[in-house]
């Protein structure tokens, strides 16, 4: 049977703060190699053979980003969107409910912010786990661990069904690390990678019979689907369905569970923790990206993105810089950062759910300096795309380009603008900006108004579809 690669992109990584934010979680930030996670797992695919076109299943906040990497790599493939978020088991459903509409497949599963450092072990026990799915089993991969860990769900491995493969004992929950210890040394268990291959009839199946309020608000929702730009997106009735992860509404009750051990050097790179084990280290145990310095420092992970980091004389912090926050963690910490962020929630700070810079599908646009009354921003526009015919109510606008060619509607007017050159867009004129150069489009906008807020956005016209009130 042909492999059907199901990327689950929906998640919002919030242990990754600051660098990983609500709107821009920790698939998409950039690496320190000029990649990202969610474009790592794409490429991982490419040596599995008898391979079809990913499914990706993501949300409505992320589908730019997505698709936006997928041209990047030069992948195509189908882009569910949730109408709502429900866990892994109704997410997958999806992509069985998707797969059937053309023939059964086995669905590699696979979460699209993991780290393997020996790809080439995954794809060897991807082979010895393919026997099994086809046969009707729902396959897991469990990682053999190298020390005793609590940020990770656990199996235990149960007797041999086949060369490789394993029938599953238990599922146990992040254990203490007393737990965890003992576990290590009775040997036979494995990490929980959350890595999964099975037929699609297979898991609807299992699903239908464990979890029917799941199936049924799935398959209601997948009938109602519409396509959209790119993008396929089901019905609201997902929304009705439980929200629950795919081990306890299937795994955990099935008796056609199976895992298949595997070492490859996996992480799934939740915590800071986790990146610096994933790093290469300095003689005195530092692992430093950026811009930094350290002097009598050893066992840090240090991360800097816009400024200087300079570290004397301390041992085993995470410190990770970006443009308008600083985290400073004992690194063992690192996984409790999330309670860090609901206090950033509770408290309505934007530093909670976005950055200064922020992307969208025709380039970025970064705030360079805020105050009473107005507003700076660096717009980046990429080559061939345009923002909205948008209008606003509160605040008046003035460009200035600095680099590329700009097209310019104010109002029923149309201008080319380069460099040096300027416009004033009145309160309440419609306007957009396009580039149609072959470099990219950056200039400076001044705004000026009582209110500032992107919700000050009216999009009569969107080649993006997102017409109505919102953001850029």
């Amino acid at each position: 049977m042909r492999i059907q690669p199901v990327i689950l992109c929906g998640g919002s990584g919030t242990r990754l703060w600051p660098a990983s934010r609500t709107q821009y979680p920790k698939q998409f930030m950039p690496l320190s190699s000029g990649s990202n996670l969610f474009k790592e797992t794409l490429r991982r695919i490419e040596g599995i053979r008898d391979l079809q076109e990913p499914v990706i299943v993501s949300n409505d906040a992320y589908r730019f980003y997505a698709s936006t990497a997928m041209d990047e790599t030069g992948k195509t493939g189908t882009v569910i969107l949730e109408p709502c978020p429900r866990n892994t088991a109704p997410a997958i459903a999806l992509a069985a409910f998707a797969a059937l509409e053309e023939q059964d497949a086995l669905l590699l599963v696979l979460p699209s912010d993991h780290h393997f450092a020996h790809p080439e072990n995954f794809c060897a026990a991807l082979e010895l786990a393919r026997p099994a799915a086809e046969s009707g089993r729902l396959v897991t991969f469990g990682i053999r661990p190298s020390h005793p860990e609590t940020g990770y769900g656990y199996i235990q491995q149960g007797t041999k069904i086949e060369e490789g493969v394993f029938a599953v004992s238990e599922f146990h929950e992040k254990p203490s690390f007393n737990r965890a210890g003992e576990m290590l040394r009775e040997g036979g268990w494995l990490w929980n990678s959350g890595i999964f291959l099975f037929k699609a009839s297979a898991y609807l199946n299992e699903l239908k019979i464990w979890a029917p309020d799941i199936w049924q608000g799935v398959g209601d929702a997948w009938k109602a689907r519409r396509t959209d730009f790119i993008f396929v997106r089901p019905g609201d009735a997902f929304c009705q369905s439980p929200s629950d992860s795919i081990d306890c509404a299937v795994m955990e009750h099935t008796t056609r569970a199976a895992v298949v051990p595997v070492d490859c050097g996996w992480s799934d790179l939740g915590s800071w923790e986790a990146f610096y084990d994933a790093a290469t280290k300095d003689d005195c145990g530092n692992a430093c990206e950026g811009d930094v310095m350290t002097e009598n420092a050893s066992g840090c992970y240090l991360r800097s993105s816009h400024r200087l980091i300079a570290a004397l004389g301390v041992q085993d912090l995470a410190v990770i810089e970006t443009g308008d926050a600083v985290l400073v963690s004992d690194r063992r910490s690192s996984q409790n950062v999330k309670q860090l962020v609901e206090k950033l929630k509770l408290a309505h700070r934007p530093e909670s759910d976005v950055h200064l810079k922020v992307h969208r599908p025709w380039g970025s646009y970064e705030t360079l300096v805020q105050g009473e009354g107005f507003q700076v921003k660096r717009i980046v526009v990429t080559p061939g795309e345009e923002n909205s015919l948008q209008l606003h109510h509160r605040r008046a606008e003035h460009w200035v380009v600095v680099k590329g060619v700009a097209e310019v509607t104010v109002g029923e007017n149309v201008k080319r603008l380069s460099e040096d050159q300027s416009i004033y867009v009145p309160l309440g004129a419609k306007h957009r900006v396009k580039n149609p150069g072959d470099v990219p489009l950056v200039f400076i906008e001044v705004q000026y108004g009582a209110y500032l807020g992107e919700d000050d956005i009216v999009r009569l016209q969107d080649k993006y579809g997102r017409e109505g009130i919102g953001e850029k």
